[in-house]
C-alpha cells in the first residue's frame, strides 16, 4: 500500500487533492497533515472524513520531531507538500510567517522524509517528494508582449515576500535532488479558483461582496492580468504528474486563459446578478477602485505546454464555465461560506484540539 502525506490538505486546492486522491486510490492510504490556521477547514472535507484510507493530522510542518515521527508510524512513500501561507497583501505585512511556513516548513518535510527514506534497505526506490508552487517565483511579464509566457525554463525573479518564500522553499527541493539523490518534483501553477477557496482572495471575496452588496475594491485600474486555472484541473494535473511526472523536473500548470482583473469582476458581477435573478449591470455600482498594492506585478501567464506533451494533461474548462459552476457552488453554499466569514470555524478547532 502507498502511504501518501499531502500537507495543507484541508485548505483549497489541498482539500480537492485529498479528495480526488482517497477517492481515486482506495488502496493508498492518504494522510492529510495540517496545522489548521485561518485558511484550513475540514468543513473542506466532510464527504471523505469517514473513509477508511483517509487520516487527519493536526501538525505544524515546522515541527521536525512530529513530522518524522509521523513519517515512521505511517511508512509514508510518498509526499505532496502544499501547505504554505499563500496571500500576497499579507506577505507585505508580515514576512516572517511567510519565511517560517514556506521555506522553515519546507526544509522541516524535506529533512524527515530524507532522513526516514535514508533509512530503508530500499532507500529512494518507490519514493517521490513532490512540492507545489506558484508562477509568481518567476517575476512579471510585459502587457505589451502577450506572446511571452513563462516557461520551465524562466529565470526566477520575485517581487513580493510571499513570491520569494516559495522561490526558496523550490531551490531547497531541487538542493536536496541535487544533493541527496532525493527523488523531487517541482510544479508552478496559475492562479486557482474554485469551491472551497477562502474568502480574502478575489473571487469568492466578489462573489460575497456582490451578495451583501457591499463595495468590490480594485487595485489600481483593475488592469493586472493572471493566468486562471480551475482548481479541479490543478488536482487532476498534480495526480499525473505525481504518478507519471519525471524525477527532478519541473511541470508548468496553467490554465491558458488570461484575464484582466476589471473584465473578471465584471464577468463575476454578470454571473452572480444573473443567478440571484437581479437585473444585468445591477452591481456594477459596487466597484471601487483603491491605491494599488506595493510591488504589484502586471502580468502572469504559463505556458502549459510541457505538461499537454509529455502527460497530456490540458484543462477541461473555460472559464465562463468554470466562473458560473463556482459562482452557483458559493451561491448555494451560503452556510460554509458565512461560517468561515464569521471566524467561528477556528474557535471550533481551537476547542476540539487543545486538550489533544
Amino acid at each position: 500500500m502507498k502511504s501518501i502525506i499531502i500537507t495543507g490538505g484541508a485548505g483549497f486546492i489541498g482539500s480537492h487533492v485529498v479528495r480526488l486522491f482517497v477517492n481515486k486510490y482506495p488502496d493508498y492510504r492518504i494522510i492529510n497533515v495540517d496545522k489548521l490556521t485561518y485558511a484550513g477547514n475540514l468543513a473542506n472535507l466532510k464527504d471523505i472524513e469517514d473513509k477508511p484510507n483517509y487520516r487527519f493530522v493536526r501538525a505544524d510542518i515546522c515541527d521536525f520531531d512530529t513530522i518524522f515521527a509521523l513519517m515512521k508510524e505511517e511508512h509514508v512513500t510518498g509526499v505532496i507538500h502544499l501547505a504554505a501561507e499563500s496571500h500576497v497583501d499579507r506577505s507585505i505585512k508580515d514576512p516572517f510567517t511567510f519565511a517560517r511556513t514556506n521555506v522553515m516548513g519546507t526544509l522541516s518535510m524535506l529533512q524527515a522524509a530524507k532522513l526516514y527514506w535514508e533509512s530503508l534497505p530500499e532507500k529512494w526506490e518507490g519514493k517521490r517528494f513532490y512540492h507545489i508552487s506558484t508562477d509568481e517565483v518567476y517575476g512579471a511579464l510585459e502587457i505589451e508582449h502577450p506572446e511571452i509566457l513563462f516557461t520551465e525554463q524562466t529565470k526566477y525573479n520575485p517581487h513580493s515576500p510571499y513570491s520569494a518564500s516559495k522561490a526558496s522553499s523550490d531551490h531547497f527541493v531541487r538542493a536536496f535532488h541535487d544533493t541527496y539523490g532525493m527523488p523531487t518534483i517541482v510544479t508552478n501553477c496559475s492562479n486557482n479558483y474554485g469551491p472551497y477557496q477562502f474568502p480574502e482572495k478575489l473571487i469568492p471575496l466578489f462573489i460575497n461582496n456582490i451578495r451583501h452588496r457591499k463595495p468590490l475594491p480594485v487595485y489600481g485600474k483593475g488592469e493586472n492580468v493572471r493566468d486562471w486555472l480551475y482548481v479541479v484541473d490543478h488536482a487532476r494535473a498534480i495526480d499525473i504528474i505525481f504518478h507519471n511526472g519525471k524525477i527532478a523536473e519541473t511541470y508548468n500548470i496553467g490554465g491558458f486563459n488570461e484575464w484582466k482583473n476589471i473584465d473578471i469582476i465584471k464577468t463575476i458581477i454578470k454571473t452572480v446578478d444573473k443567478l440571484l435573478g437581479r437585473p444585468e449591470g445591477a452591481d456594477l455600482d459596487l466597484i471601487t477602485y483603491v491605491t494599488d498594492r506595493a510591488g504589484h506585478d502586471m502580468r502572469y501567464a504559463i505556458d502549459s505546454t510541457k505538461l499537454q506533451r509529455e502527460l497530456g494533461w490540458e484543462p477541461s474548462l473555460q472559464f465562463e464555465e468554470g466562473i458560473e459552476k463556482t459562482v452557483r457552488w458559493y451561491l448555494d453554499n451560503q452556510e460554509w461560506l458565512d461560517n468561515i466569514t464569521s471566524g467561528e470555524y477556528e474557535k471550533y478547532y481551537d476547542d476540539m484540539y487543545k486538550n489533544r
